[in-house]
């Protein structure tokens, strides 16, 4: 029986090798089967936790952002004295072309028509309304803005002003004045608005025509309302924000010298006309 018995497992082995090798490929089939599924699970997870951590990340970033605007905001009240309130603009401004945002405060804050709001970067606008919680203000490209304003570095003085197109210039600058491209323009303090010293902007373009009075300066704002989301309100001036003594003596010096411009253009007129009567008479 030994012998039989070792004789049949002699010639069934091969049959049960030859089976094992036959169901091997399925069952390695189903091992990978199982591992992609498992894969696909895990790759799933995967996304949807990076999906989660760049959303955080954002929302990190915009913290950061924010944080950054406010220290600047501390920052530029501290080094001015501002006695100011802060808001942040909730509409408005959606694209360079709008020329009013609407800010979080209103005369429940304090708030009143006329005061000045700068953001970190400049001056934004002049508060133009307001109601209980929110007040509406006009940008400083509109084209019914215009404030004192002075170059920097020259102390040559004139009107920062808007425009229907969105350009922003500083006229009433004479040509004896010296501008020149990148000169700072900043805020005046002429008018007991505006507290003097505040960023504007930054001089683009300047155009001496012959025969004309004043130059034609181009001024690019340093205020971008659509990122600037804080802001802080001036709702008054101290005596060393107003226009000091020379500056107004410098206004005065330069109204009278126009003054005195067009007396003489128009004495010359007069003599003109005067040779021309007596040519004609002859």
């Amino acid at each position: 029986m030994g012998v039989v018995r070792g004789a049949f497992q002699t010639v069934t082995s091969p049959v049960r090798h030859i089976g094992a090798l036959a169901s091997a490929p399925f069952q390695g089939f189903g091992n990978i089967m199982t591992n992609l599924t498992a894969d696909q699970a895990t790759l799933s997870e995967l996304e949807e936790e990076n999906g989660e951590l760049r959303a955080r990340n954002v929302e990190l970033e915009e913290s950061a952002q924010s944080v950054k605007r406010l220290q600047d905001l501390l920052d530029l009240r501290d080094t001015h004295n501002l006695q100011s309130t802060a808001a942040r603009i909730i509409s408005g401004a959606a694209d360079s072309w709008s020329s009013t945002v609407t800010i979080d405060k209103g005369s429940a804050d304090g708030v009143s028509p006329g005061m000045p709001v700068t953001s970190s970067s400049g001056v934004i606008g002049q508060v133009i309304s307001c109601g209980a919680n929110q007040a509406t203000v006009r940008l400083l490209f509109d084209e019914n803005s215009s404030i004192s304003a002075m170059v920097q570095s020259s102390r040559a003085q004139g009107m920062l002003t808007g425009s229907a197109t969105g350009e922003v210039t500083l006229r009433l600058v004479r040509t004896n004045q010296n501008v020149a491209i990148g000169d700072v323009v900043i805020t005046s303090g002429l008018g007991g608005v505006f507290p003097k010293g505040l960023p504007l902007g930054q001089v683009t373009s300047v155009e001496n025509n012959p025969g004309e009075m004043y130059l034609e300066i181009v001024v690019e704002l340093y205020a971008s309302p659509e990122n600037d989301g804080e802001v802080l309100i001036i709702t008054s001036l101290t005596e060393e924000q107003q226009a000091s003594v020379e500056d107004i003596a410098e206004a005065d010096a330069q109204e009278t010298d126009l003054s005195s411009a067009d007396d003489s253009g128009d004495e010359g007129q007069q003599q003109d006309e005067s040779q021309d009567t007596d040519v004609e008479s002859e």
